[in-house]
């Protein structure tokens, strides 16, 4: 009973030093210089170095069952890193959308475009209020937009998919100052012209300029391609009226307003607050699209842990069964080993650190093997508005760090028993093993 409450009581304290150490890098920083100064400055530190460099020494002869270490850990961290790349890869991409100077005005309650309407006679009201950015003639920078998703082909797999179909007033151009255009010409009002964004036609058949495309019984031509470097790079632009009569709508969705700077901001949310005639809601456009992918992020985030972590489990019994088969098959050797002289100190934690080693060699397999396959890679998902949002994997620095303290954790985990049955080897029966 004791022995199983010992057990327990360590399983426990293990599980907070691994959450501690996952969770606060400072911790892990601190433990390394701690053993670092510890394994060359004293007697126990320099018998430790030289039992982990005998254990070393003879991987090559059981290079097959150290492999499962290396190979179970870097498949961990590769499939959390992956997973975690796309959701940081996904809020980049919305994070980058918009600015902290241009305003985007939906109808009072409304989360997203896709149940707000603004009333036609609403638009000319915002173009006269302070903090408004104007052009060179006067006009305000202002774009009142609609939003249709429609079905498309897939290029990869010739599946339909959601994208969206977004109608843009004659200021979009202005308004929206990343868009530019690349290829081809501008849309003209009145025509059933479509200029696209990089993203979709990297994701989309037909997106070619000069191509015909059907969308709501219409045929449409593709007479140019922008590109924005964020959500709008997923999209179709065409002429606002143009669209509201193919679809028959009536009102618009969203209006998007240039201000003049952050101080032209406030004074125009405040001016639309304090009309009774508009009961419409204004905020950035950058924070506006930061939210639209906090829900999916952290769902991708959660998913990533929680399969990492029974992925990290089966690698933590993979490293158990090497490191016990280890010990078991140099018995002899590390009770010779401990007859000469090497107490149970230096004998543990020249096994941790001989399965620390073999971790940190996964954890950097499966770093790299994400950072090489992943890093860059363009997917698409369905964003706020049901329509497909094109964004490319991020694998960052700090996710590559994350995912060599996972490493690093399974190894100190699957290393530890192993190691504490190495130094509570009886010496006299280990020696009479053949």
């Amino acid at each position: 009973m004791k022995k199983f409450i010992a057990n327990a009581l360590v399983i426990f304290l293990l599980a907070i030093g691994l959450a501690a150490w996952i969770a606060l890098p400072w911790v892990g920083v601190l433990a390394v210089v701690v053993i670092a100064l510890w394994l060359p400055l004293t007697r126990s530190g320099r018998l430790a170095l030289a039992a982990t460099r005998i254990g070393i020494a003879s991987l090559p002869q059981r290079w097959g069952a150290s492999s499962v270490i290396v190979v179970g850990i870097a498949g961990v961290v590769g499939v959390l890193v992956a997973m975690l790349a796309m959701g940081a890869g996904f809020q980049a991409t919305l994070n980058s959308t918009g600015d902290d100077t241009t305003a985007i005005v939906l109808r009072g309650g409304s989360q997203a475009e896709t149940n707000s309407v603004i009333t036609r006679d609403q638009v000319p009201l915002l173009g006269t209020l302070p903090g408004v950015a104007r052009d060179a003639q006067g006009r305000a920078l202002l774009s009142a937009e609609l939003s249709q998703v429609v079905n498309l082909v897939s290029r990869a797999d010739g599946t339909d998919v959601n994208a969206q179909f977004r109608g843009v007033g004659d200021m979009a151009w202005a308004v929206h100052d990343k868009v530019k255009l690349v290829k081809g010409r501008q849309f003209k009002p009145g025509l059933r012209e479509i200029v696209v964004g990089e993203g979709a036609q990297g994701q989309f058949r037909d997106m070619e300029v000069g191509k015909t495309l059907t969308l709501g019984n219409q045929a449409w031509t593709v007479v140019g391609v922008f590109a924005s470097g964020d959500a709008h790079d997923s999209e179709l632009w065409t002429d606002v009226q143009t669209l509201a009569t193919t679809y028959q709508r009536g009102a618009y969705q969203s209006i998007s307003v240039r201000t003049e700077g952050k101080d032209g901001f406030e004074r125009f949310k405040a001016a639309v607050a304090a009309d009774p005639r508009l009961k419409l809601d204004v905020e950035t456009t950058r924070a506006y699209y930061s939210k639209q992918g906090g829900g999916l992020n952290k769902l991708i985030s959660i998913l990533g842990t929680v399969i990492g972590a029974i992925m990290a489990v089966g690698a933590v019994f993979g490293a158990l069964n090497t490191m016990y088969a280890a010990v078991a098959t140099r018995a002899r050797e590390i009770a010779t080993m401990r007859a000469i002289g090497f107490r149970g100190l230096p004998v543990v934690t020249a096994v941790m650190l001989e399965t620390m080693l073999l971790a940190l060699v996964g954890g950097l397999l499966g770093c790299a093997v994400a950072w090489l396959v992943f890093n860059g890679y363009s997917v698409s998902t369905i964003g706020s508005n049901f329509s497909a949002v094109v964004f490319k994997f991020h694998v960052s620095p700090g996710l590559l760090w994350s995912g060599l303290k996972w490493a690093l954790g399974i190894g100190l985990v699957g290393g530890l028993f192993p190691a504490l049955r190495a130094a509570r080897l009886p010496i006299t029966t280990a020696l009479r093993e053949t």
